[in-house]
């Protein structure tokens, strides 16, 4: 009985582990085919793969409302063409944009014919940041908020792949977010003066575009409603150093805190002299697009404006943030005419930098997003993935 049991369970091992496709010897081996008769095994079928999931790109038009007629040194505009961009990868979806002031001299068909050549399919890992942003740089030069549409899509694809705020990859403290300033246009007194009476128990620190005949008229009716720290964007406007020297001297002893772009792009010996006199830092904005524009700035300026819509998005600006940091230059978030999506792109890096002008989403009336606010006239972080924003 014994030996019955034994052989029994030899034969229902054997067929199992055939059947698991196992090589089993079990008994005497069979006798082998005759040559001319070979014997033929069939082909197990080739397991079907699941084809990777590939990322998406979509793209549309969306006109950003201002809330007032917008003047600088150079032009007046009440609307900001913008190009709205999503990514979207195994059921998530990243959100960017393009906005394109006049002066940048963007359109939304350039934008537009831009994205048309973008090719995300070819990738099937979207964590391939520097490969994905490298290959859009290098699909032709310039169209920097076409470029920037992408990076921020797509970095807010990843975050929210990984769960988490680019603030908290990068490892900085969201606490350390500073105020942000609110921008003040040129405009008549009694306008200057609403829009200040307006905003200026929100803010901690306003932004006053100065750059024509009206500067100290400018200043000295925001003084009439109130002391807060101001900042000053000429905008290139000021073209004799000596009077920007004056200038400047003048605007530190009504509160003025920091000059933005004094003097017109090229004006390189000019500026280095006004640099190394003034009593006030200066920061490079026009003078500064990307990158490489850099190095060659120490010295010339104290520091630099770092907006996504020129340098291309997130990745070379948190690069620019770092090499300024090197160099001993101070460093400054600035944006365009933008919904919450692109200012809450920017804001992820605001720990990091010693003055942001953040506001452009506060000032149109047409917002798509929710993302991040300004509370007690600082910036405050949301703690959601990827750049933080939430479709309304």
């Amino acid at each position: 009985m014994k030996k019955q049991n034994r052989r029994d369970f030899l034969k229902v091992a054997g067929a199992a582990a055939i059947g698991a496709g196992l090589a089993v010897a079990c008994g005497p081996r069979k006798p082998a085919p005759a040559p001319e008769e070979p014997v033929v095994e069939p082909k197990p079928e080739e397991p079907v793969l699941p084809q990777p999931r590939r990322m998406k790109l979509s793209f549309r038009p969306y006109e950003l409302e201002l809330q007032h007629t917008f003047t600088v040194s150079s032009y007046s505009r009440k609307t900001t063409p913008g190009v709205q961009v999503e990514i979207e990868y195994q059921g998530f979806t990243g959100y960017g944009e393009a906005s394109m002031p006049p002066y940048l001299g963007h359109t939304v068909d350039s934008v537009t014919e831009f994205l048309k050549k973008v090719n995300l399919h070819q990738f099937a890992d979207p964590f391939c940041l520097e490969d994905i942003l490298s290959y859009v740089d290098g699909l032709a030069p310039g169209d920097a908020p076409a470029k920037a549409a992408v990076d921020i899509a797509l970095h807010d694809l990843v975050g929210k792949l990984l769960g988490a705020p680019w603030y908290k990859i990068w490892g900085y403290n969201p606490a350390k977010a500073p105020s942000t300033t609110y921008t003040i246009g040129i405009d008549t007194p009694e306008v200057v003066r609403e829009k200040t009476l307006e905003c200026a128990d929100k803010f901690n620190i306003l932004k006053v575009k100065v750059g024509l005949d009206t500067d100290k008229q400018m200043i000295e009716t925001i003084r009439s409603v109130t002391d807060l720290p101001l900042a000053v964007d000429a905008n290139q406007g000021w073209t004799d150093r000596f009077q920007a020297l004056d200038m400047i001297y003048w605007l530190r002893e009504h509160g003025v805190v920091m000059v933005e772009q004094p003097l017109p792009v090229g004006r390189v010996d000019d500026q280095a002299w006004l640099n190394e006199r003034s009593p006030l830092p200066l920061f490079a904005d026009e003078s500064v697009q990307r990158l490489v524009d850099v190095p060659g700035l120490k010295d010339i300026f104290s520091g630099i404006n770092i907006k996504l819509m020129k340098c291309t998005g997130l990745r070379e600006a948190h690069k620019m943030v770092n090499l300024a940091r090197s160099l001993g230059m101070k460093v400054m978030l600035g944006c365009m005419t933008e919904t919450s999506c692109g200012v809450s792109a920017a804001a992820q890096l605001s720990p990091a930098v010693d003055f942001a002008d953040l506001d452009g989403n506060l000032l149109i009336s047409n917002d798509l997003f929710d993302g991040v606010k300004v509370e007690s006239g600082r910036l405050v972080l949301p703690d959601r993935p990827g750049i933080g924003v939430v479709r309304l």
